[in-house]
């Protein structure tokens, strides 16, 4: 059993978990099984009740656990499913440490941070690595931080436990470029090795963020200030898209030094499936325009597996996709409905709260009047029938109770096991359900099967005392949980592509295998826009002809 220690420094938003992910990546193409999980430092017990401004989208797993973010790049980037042993809090380790305390597991020993803290890291560490060749601990935070000692600490006595053979740290640190020496600056990655070393942690490899090329002095310059080979110093620039990554990082030879320094003869892959899915990014044949109309829409992470889905059905379809963001609340504004004008398709994501509603609800209708394709995510299913119920049925306060509690036609109202709940974290439906899918509908013909299991984080449902009526008007219900007959997909017949799902279906989705509603969601807006007569070609910059 081979381990890997993720590390940050100088500044946070670095990239350990991309980095996480596509050295992930690049061990399973060489026939190693890898599994990926993240320590994060801070005291609540999961990113479920923090808001998306701080904290970003939540991700949630298979088994319902509400995690960071980064594990959705674990999953898109590798081949396994994560549970909720891959995700860990201070707030966990903490809450578990004080309940055995309580029962007094701990036989009346004072209870310290050592060992009683790092004990919980390190069993965390051991439960998660079980049935893989190689685990990939990323530890969120940057080294010093007070929050991420009992982590570091951790990971010096976990190595200590292992034996250095089965053992390797990588340090992501940042090599700034200073403008006005006109030169990049070694100094935060030296000071933060330092830090790293005093804590008793001497990194393998630096993975060294810069902007500008890492050229060779500096590198030697790196080695020899914080102890390690020339060649573990990994130039990391930008990339345009994140699925370079891999292709970068493998370039720097970063795979096959992990390799050597486990001691493993895994030879590299004959070819890297990374190529073609870089290629059809930056290349593709066709072009679609997306709206994506939501209420955290300054905000990139708020929607992060969304974005990435979206450019996974892209791929799958040749397609370049260009994503309009429209704040729900600016098409509430006189006018505001022209900012929907000239696009192939309309996506609604999923949230919480009313602000914004009225703006998705006229989304929602714009679509289905103009007959232009319509995905609608979790919440974006309620704004459809809600909107099916106002404009459609003639019921004019249809309304969610979660927006509206006195209303008289709640065509959206609470789980009835969620009425009783008063703690906020982790008590949504919450996981991977069953969803029965009707023959010869969108949803059946997208997924090619009878039933898909989906990821849910929701509290409301489709009022089952309106699907009656709501179908007998036109509104399909394509998809239903078999057990307890829940609303999990519409759709309508007279429209060219109009379906919503109660699910998260963008937590499932690979660069290299997009979700098939995302992907039929694309290719519906690429028809569609075929159809209106525009050009769907992707407009291939001029090439300046030779002087004669």
């Amino acid at each position: 059993m081979k381990y890997i220690f993720v590390t940050g420094g100088v500044v946070s938003s670095l990239g350990k978990g991309l980095t996480a992910a596509a050295l992930g990546a690049l061990l399973e193409l060489r026939g190693l099984t890898v599994r990926i999980q993240k320590f994060d430092p801070y005291l609540n017990v999961d990113p479920g009740t923090m808001s998306p401004f701080q904290h970003g989208e939540v991700y949630v797993l298979e088994d319902g656990a509400e995690t960071d973010l980064d594990l959705g790049h674990y999953e898109r980037f590798t081949s396994g499913k994560l549970s909720r042993l891959n995700s860990l809090s201070s707030g966990q380790i903490y809450e578990s440490v004080i309940q055995r305390e309580r029962r007094g597991d701990y036989l009346g020993k004072t209870v310290q941070v050592i060992p009683h803290v790092t004990n919980e890291i390190k069993e965390r560490i051991y439960q998660a690595a079980k049935d893989v060749d190689v685990l990939i601990t990323e530890i969120g935070g940057t080294t010093g931080d007070i929050e991420g000692l009992p982590f570091l600490e951790a990971m010096r006595q976990f190595a200590l436990e292992v034996g250095p053979k089965d053992v390797i740290f990588i340090h992501v640190t940042l090599v700034p470029y200073l403008q006005a020496a006109g030169e990049l600056k070694t100094k935060p990655t030296q000071q933060s090795v330092a830090k790293l070393r005093e804590i008793g942690i001497q990194p393998h490899i630096l993975v060294c963020r810069c902007d500008h090329p890492l050229e060779h002095t500096l590198r030697d310059k790196i080695s020899m200030f914080c102890n390690v080979p020339v060649k573990a110093v990994i130039e990391c620039s930008d990339v345009e898209s994140i699925y370079e990554l891999p292709l970068a990082l493998q370039k720097e030879g970063m795979d096959d030094l992990v390799v050597e320094l486990f001691g493993l003869k895994n030879p590299p892959p004959a070819k890297n499936l990374w190529e073609e899915i870089v290629r059809r990014v930056k290349n593709p044949a066709h072009e679609v325009t997306i709206g994506v109309v939501g209420k955290y829409i300054e905000l990139q992470d708020a929607y992060k597996s969304v974005y990435e889905s979206v450019t996974h059905a892209g791929i799958a379809n040749n397609c370049k996709i260009t994503i309009r963001r429209i704040d729900a609340e600016d098409l509430e504004k006189k006018n505001g409905l022209a900012l929907l004008k000239g696009l192939d398709g309309i996506l609604v994501p999923g949230g919480f709260g009313d602000r914004g509603t009225e703006g998705k609800i006229a989304a929602a209708r714009y679509a289905r009047e103009k007959k232009i394709p319509y995905y609608g995510l979790c919440l974006g299913l309620q704004i459809a029938v809600i909107e099916f119920a106002r404009n459609v049925l003639k019921l004019k306060d249809a309304n969610s109770t979660e927006f509206a509690p006195d209303t008289t036609n709640p065509v959206i109202n609470m789980m009835e096991e969620q009425k009783k709940v008063i703690d906020k974290g982790a008590t949504m439906r919450l996981g991977s359900y069953e969803c029965a899918l009707t023959p010869g509908t969108l949803a059946a013909k997208a997924y090619g099967v009878e039933s898909v299991r989906e990821r849910h984080r929701h509290r409301f449902e489709v009022n089952n005392a309106y699907v009656g009526a709501l179908q007998r008007a036109g509104l399909v219900v394509s998809g239903i949980n078999p057990r307890r007959n829940l609303v999990e997909i519409v759709e309508l017949k007279d429209h060219p592509w109009f379906l919503a799902v109660q699910f998260h279906p963008e937590f499932q989705s690979k660069p290299n295998k997009a979700h098939p509603l995302f992907a039929a969601f694309i290719a519906a807006a690429l028809k569609q826009r075929r159809a209106k007569g525009k050009p769907s070609a992707v407009k291939k910059p001029a090439r300046k002809g030779r002087k004669a």
